[in-house]
């Protein structure tokens, strides 16, 4: 029997009865086997199917034909930059990388087709019409509306080559701006499916936004205080009382509470576009991106509406609003894997574009696991490190973002599968013998990033470390400009604090900005971004409370997260913002709180009004001392014209194993000088102050007292006879100070003399 259409063989047509024609692959519908996808169009009027052989005429049943109907784009070989989908001419022009395809499809799929798997329109490239080097492009003109767009890829599946094309698979376009998929956080897609399918933003010349005047703060990064954040755990709690819960809308309805507490930098947890059902279980956190040029789109209180454009309009208002408020926004990026997991995980980007320039991969094909989540981006691969940069451009000039924290940094400093110096540099160098995943002393991807003219003046912030064991904090490629998250100082901090031996010396060294880690190398204090207390870990509550993690909730055993916690139930609290730690929040005892999406991980802004005259309140007063001190924010390490140290007597430290006392004076110009001291052991001290002839100290701070007499502010009610408590010590130029506690005291002048 001989099958003929009355149309382009391109399109499958629903017949009446229900019947739909399915095309093999390599024939009538190349690329898109019927039992994943079906090619709709409008019904078919009329079909011939003729059968005939050598000794019968020719028979046919005629059905209605099919309408003329003009062809809905004009088609293009187009041009291979820039990458993604670009409107111009009065079209949009699509160019997309792979090396290793033998043929390309471009997928448009209306919005009513996308939940059904179903292509609405496809394009086949021609090698040698649409394709320039290993870019493939296309040019259409058309009607797009409601269209959305993907890519079917064929060559070779070969996973012990690193090959993985498989044409039955519609693939995100990397550089798409916005994808479209599920629209509700948290709800599966049609079918009970946790990944369905995804698609790219069309774009066309209505995709604008009203920035107002905004302009980059470009605060001085010594001058910042950092809030980290999650975008939808911060109101998402029933008592945030927001209009538009667990979204970059309901961020900003809070921006004000951040401006009061003394914030001028909110950095935000993963919000490119993640799935949080990957394999059935909640993602919350969100490392484990779908697509870098994306923002999270159910995220946003608009969600997939306007195809995606609302969440990017929704990233665009929170960031402009933060700048309205003096607030800084910086992204966590995570660069060094992706969704798409080791050799079992889905297929839905880079793997069917052309996995072994994306990922790492070993000569038989195994996937490198520098991430601890099955693959590792393919960061120094010239494609891979041209992708990054051009996604960091796209956020500072498109969303107007003011910096980055990298999220294990360290793999972008690993030599690329099939490294070779001539890949990278264009001529062989003597003696080189890098095998992948060597760390390189000068990666072209940092390099690039540093040197960058787009990228200049951004803040870059390496978290310098992998889960393959390279940590590089003090020693991160930095070309004078990049900081670190300062993991020897969240360390040193915890086990001085917990009253462990030998780290007095070593507290002391934080305490001057880490110059035993940064200033040889040439940088400054403040590329030591200092933390105690982050997302993966305890918070500031628990890390005082809990001795050991209580982890049995996230339905591992107990055996996930970090057993080295340096945490003791002390009572002792060092201020740190990571979202929540200012008014005592609790994960019971779970520092890997990475899968639940409920109170764990939710602000609580009821307990917050609870603590607002006790413990936020002293945050919020910490913060604010803080930004009013010079000598706080110092642009280069203190010297001994500056600061000196003391110890139970002046000028006297203790810096012995067993020591559990650190004190200096800090001469400041706004503030005068500065008595810092603090006590981590469990026996009470009386101090002798310096001898500052025509001056008396007078307590600020004392953590040891309770609120709201642990920091004396102007407003602290009967601040006066509170002091005077302490006038028979100061007298005497002494000072008590209980077990476990910091105080800090300023000069003044002696009135009574």
């Amino acid at each position: 029997m001989e099958l003929q259409l009355l149309r382009p063989p391109s399109i499958s047509y629903n017949c009446s009865p229900k019947l739909t024609l399915r095309y093999r692959k390599k024939k009538l519908n190349p690329g898109i086997p019927s039992k994943f996808f079906t090619i709709s169009a409008n019904k078919v009027s009329r079909l011939v199917i003729s059968s005939k052989n050598a000794s019968e005429t020719d028979t046919a049943v005629v059905v209605d034909k099919p309408p003329q109907l003009p062809p809905r784009f004009e088609v293009f070989s187009g041009y291979p930059t820039p990458f993604g989908a670009t409107w111009r001419d009065g079209g949009v022009n699509f160019a997309v990388f792979s090396s290793n395809a033998t043929s390309a499809t471009l997928c448009l799929i209306s919005l009513t087709d996308l939940p059904e798997k179903r292509v609405t329109e496809q394009i086949s490239l021609s090698p040698q019409t649409n394709r320039t080097g290993d870019v493939w492009h296309v040019f259409l003109k058309g009607d797009f509306q409601d269209m959305v767009y993907g890519y079917c890829f064929d060559g070779s599946f070969s996973p012990e080559d690193g090959l993985y094309f498989d044409s039955s698979k519609i693939l995100l376009d990397p550089y798409a701006k916005a994808v479209v998929s599920r629209g509700e956080y948290g709800a599966l897609g049609p079918g009970e499916d946790c990944w369905p399918q995804m698609a790219g933003l069309v774009p066309c010349t209505t995709d604008e936004f009203d920035w107002e005047g905004d302009l980059p703060l470009k605060f001085p990064q010594r001058n910042l205080v950092i809030y980290e954040m999650h975008v939808r755990g911060f109101t998402k709690h029933e008592s945030s009382n927001s209009k538009f819960s667990g979204t970059y809308l309901g961020v900003v309805e809070k921006l004000d509470y951040l401006k009061k507490l003394g914030v001028n930098c909110i950095e935000l947890m993963p919000c490119h576009e993640f799935n949080e059902l990957e394999y059935y279980r909640m993602n919350f956190w969100g490392y484990s991106t779908i697509n870098y040029f994306s923002p999270m789109a159910r995220y946003s209180f608009s969600g997939i509406a306007n195809y995606g454009l609302g969440a990017v309009n929704e990233f665009k208002h929170l960031v402009r609003e933060a700048h309205k408020r003096g607030i800084e926004v910086i992204m966590d990026v995570v660069f060094n894997h992706s969704a798409e997991g080791n050799e079992n995980g889905p297929v839905l980007s880079f793997r069917g574009l052309d996995n072994s320039a994306f990922y790492m991969v070993a000569p038989k094909g195994e996937f490198y696991n520098y991430s601890g989540c099955g693959n590792t981006f393919n960061c120094n691969h010239p494609i891979v490190r041209q992708f990054i940069l051009d996604c960091l451009r796209y956020w500072v000039t498109e969303m107007h973002i003011d910096g980055f924290r990298f999220d294990l940094a360290s793999i972008m400093t690993r030599s690329s599968s099939l490294w070779d110096a001539v890949n990278v540099y264009g001529s062989a160098v003597e003696g080189e013998t890098l095998t992948t995943g060597t760390p390189l002393s000068a990666p072209p991807l940092i390099d690039m990033i540093s040197n960058d003219p787009v990228l200049h003046g951004v803040k870059l912030i390496a978290e310098a470390w992998d889960c393959g064991g390279l940590y590089q904090v003090g020693m991160f490629p930095h070309w004078g400009i990049w900081s670190e998250w300062n993991g020897k100082y969240r360390d040193v901090v915890r086990q001085f604090i917990k009253g462990t031996d030998g780290f007095s010396g070593a507290f002391a060294g934080c305490l001057c900005g880490s110059p035993d880690s940064y200033q040889e190398g040439g940088r400054k204090p403040w590329n030591s971004i200092n933390f105690v207390c982050a997302h993966d870990g305890f918070t500031l509550a628990d890390l005082v409370t809990y001795n050991n993690k209580h982890n049995l909730a996230n339905g591992e055993d107990n055996k996930d997260g970090e057993n080295h916690n340096n945490s003791w139930n002390c009572g002792q609290g060092v201020p740190m913002f990571y979202m929540g730690d200012e008014y005592g929040h609790t994960k019971g005892g779970n520092n890997n709180t990475y899968c639940h999406d409920n109170f764990i991980n939710y602000f609580r802004w009821d307990k917050m009004e609870e603590a607002s005259s006790d413990f936020f309140r002293f945050c919020r007063l910490m913060t604010q001392f803080r930004h009013e001190c010079e000598s706080l924010g110092l642009n280069d390490f203190p010297t001994a014209e500056r600061l000196q140290w003391h110890g139970h007597a002046p000028g006297m430290p203790d810096w012995s194993e067993t020591s559990r006392f650190v004190a200096f004076t800090l001469i400041d110009s706004v503030k005068g000088e500065l008595y810092i001291a603090f006590n981590t052991s469990h026996v009470a001290v009386t101090v002798t102050l310096p001898e500052r002839p025509g001056y008396r100290w007078e307590p600020l701070v004392d953590t040891g007292k309770t609120a709201p007499f642990d920091f004396f502010s102007d407003d602290t009610p009967d601040r006066e006879i509170a002091i005077r408590q302490y006038a028979h010590f100061l007298d005497d130029n002494l000072y008590p100070m209980l077990s476990y506690s910091s105080v800090i005291l300023l000069l003044s002048p002696d009135e009574t003399m």
